[in-house]
C-alpha cells in the first residue's frame, strides 16, 4: 500500500514540484505530510485542495510542529469528531473527506462529509487542484463526474 501511495501522490501532485519519498504522517482527513527527495516536507491538504513545501528539513518540521496554531489546524479535532459522530469509525485505508472541496464552496458540514479510500482522495484532488490551478479567485467552475 505505501508503493501505491507513493505513487499515487507522485502521479496526482506531481505538477507541483513535489517528488515524494516517505509520507511521515497523515490525518484522518487525508491531510498527508510527505518527505521528498531532497528531504524536505510537504502538507497535502486535499479539502482546501492544496500542496505546499512547509519545512526545508527536519529540523524546521520539528519546530513547525511546536506551533500550537499548526496542531490545531492539523488534528482537525472539533471536524474529526463531527465526521466520527455522523459517519462512524473508519475503517484501514479509508479518510474523512468534504464531498465538495471547500475551495469549491464547500461547507465543513454534516451534509458535505462523507469517507473516501486515502488512494482516491489523492487522486481526486490532486487533479481537481490542478485543473483549477490557473484560475482566478472567484472564477466560475463547472465540476463533472465521470466514471
Amino acid at each position: 500500500m505505501v508503493d501505491v501511495l507513493i505513487d499515487e501522490i507522485a502521479a496526482a501532485w506531481g505538477w507541483t514540484g513535489l517528488v515524494p519519498e516517505k509520507v511521515v504522517a497523515e490525518n484522518e482527513f487525508g491531510n498527508l505530510m510527505v518527505r521528498d527527495v531532497q528531504r524536505r516536507y510537504w502538507r497535502i491538504c486535499p479539502e482546501d485542495l492544496y500542496c505546499r513545501l512547509i519545512a526545508q528539513d527536519r529540523p524546521a518540521l520539528d519546530v513547525l510542529l511546536e506551533d500550537d496554531e499548526f496542531v490545531a489546524d492539523w488534528q482537525m479535532e472539533r471536524l474529526v469528531a463531527t465526521a466520527r459522530d455522523h459517519l462512524g469509525d473508519l475503517p484501514e485505508g479509508r479518510k474523512y473527506c468534504l464531498k465538495i472541496p471547500s475551495v469549491l464552496g464547500g461547507q465543513y458540514e454534516i451534509p458535505n462529509l462523507a469517507t473516501i479510500s486515502l488512494v482516491d482522495l489523492m487522486r481526486a484532488s490532486g487533479h481537481i487542484a490542478h485543473e483549477i490551478d490557473d484560475l482566478p479567485d472567484g472564477a466560475q467552475v463547472r465540476l463533472v463526474v465521470t466514471d
